[in-house]
């Protein structure tokens, strides 16, 4: 019976002097992942990470599991003792427990050797196991290179066989590389972007912006529910939840039409970057496309640059909306993401918004409105909301 599930851990294993720290931000996520799906011990084991599991509710934490970043595969596995006789005859099971669910006529054993003091070496067991299971199962035959089943044997403490590799998102664990403020509207790209900047061990935090109540209360829940899927990758989530409509109306009755998007994206920023720095986040993020819209072009992104101090990360600037969609399918938030509500940026969305915008204009419009206390204002009514499922 697989009692265990090994966890193959990806480039946290290469940082040279760092390991231990990288590995046991991934024990704490783990354990963190899987604490309401009967708390199971999560331990280490020269290298990798191992959960002890029952076969009941080994697929449930493995779905929970190969969400955490920095895991390259998971493996149910069985874990037996370090002796060539119990592994050949564990060998010889795993191969039978998967001819139950599928034709096999081939197959190969792939060795791994972590304890260097076991008296065979990875040649030498994947040899004598391959010789053992061959002679049991006499229809089947050895395929080096494109067999029908792979039999690892991994030997460290204890000795793990497992025949199936279940892959994650790799990347780093969620807090080992910064906080960021991730700008999160309804759409398609935005989640997709804190995704892949959490991908890289960002801690992500989100601020919304709404123009209740010319946008819906369900508007705001479908963000809520953005938020929440999102969290089932990088944990808990602090939702800024910020009303511009006031910032809106005062640059439509003072500022040129055209350059509404403009202004909008530049207080949109700029209060982001108070939050974030009150809250010491290092970075913004947002999930803009270089020229998918008019506030997306190379122009018109470094006006919004300019509003703000703090780096803003755009990780989909050169993705084609395709590319976007793809990811959001596989992370499931594309389906929330294209319901019909409506958001802050199509409230007095000019006819024809300037595309090539102009610093010194647009800081020209910007005199014409009180900026200070517009931000300002906006963060007073701010409300914030914890979100996560763990």
């Amino acid at each position: 019976m697989k009692n265990v599930i090994s966890v193959s851990i990806g480039e946290a294993a290469l940082k040279k002097g760092k390991r231990n720290f990288f590995e046991n931000k991934l024990l704490g996520k783990i354990r963190i992942a899987t604490k309401d799906l009967g708390n199971p011990k999560v331990y280490r084991e020269l290298g990798k990470i191992y959960i002890e599991v029952n076969e009941d509710n080994i697929e449930r934490i493995i779905n929970r599991v190969k969400k955490v970043f920095g895991l390259v595969y998971l493996a149910p596995a069985y874990r037996i003792e370090k002796n060539i006789d119990d592994i050949r005859k564990m060998a010889l099971e795993a191969l039978e427990d998967e001819r139950r669910n599928r034709d096999i006529k081939s197959f190969r054993i792939v060795c791994k050797r972590a304890d260097k003091k076991f008296p065979m070496n990875s040649m030498e067991v994947s040899r004598d196991v391959g010789g053992y299971v061959l002679e049991n199962a006499k229809d089947l035959k050895v395929d080096l290179h494109k067999p029908d089943l792979y039999i690892y044997v991994d030997i460290r403490e204890n000795t793990y066989i497992y025949t199936e590799k279940v892959y994650g998102y790799g990347g780093l664990p969620i807090g080992t590389n910064g906080k960021g403020l991730l700008l999160l509207s309804g759409g398609i790209d935005s989640p997709v972007a804190g995704f892949m900047i959490a991908k890289r061990g960002v801690l992500i935090q989100a601020v919304h912006f709404h123009s209740y109540p010319f946008t819906s209360e369900r508007a705001e829940e479908k963000i809520k529910d953005l938020a929440k899927i999102i969290s089932m990758y990088t944990g808990e989530i602090k939702l800024y939840s910020i009303n511009i409509l006031n910032i809106q109306k005062a640059i439509n009755k003072n500022c040129p039409e055209e350059e509404m998007t403009i202004i909008s994206r530049r207080f949109m920023t700029r209060i982001a970057e108070r939050i974030a720095n009150k809250n010491y986040i290092d970075c913004l993020i947002t999930g803009e496309n270089l020229g998918q819209v008019a506030s997306q072009t190379m122009k018109a992104l470094n006006v919004t640059n300019s509003s703000v101090d703090l780096p803003i990360l755009r990780p989909l600037v050169g993705f084609n909306k395709s590319e976007i969609i793809e990811i959001a399918e596989d992370i499931e938030t594309f389906e929330t993401s294209i319901l019909p509500f409506e958001d802050c940026c199509s409230v007095f969305l000019p006819k024809h918004p300037v595309t090539s915008p102009i610093l010194k204009n647009i800081e020209r419009s910007e005199e014409a409105l009180n900026v200070e206390d517009l931000i300002n204002n906006a963060i007073d009514e701010m409300k914030i909301t914890k979100i996560g499922i763990r």
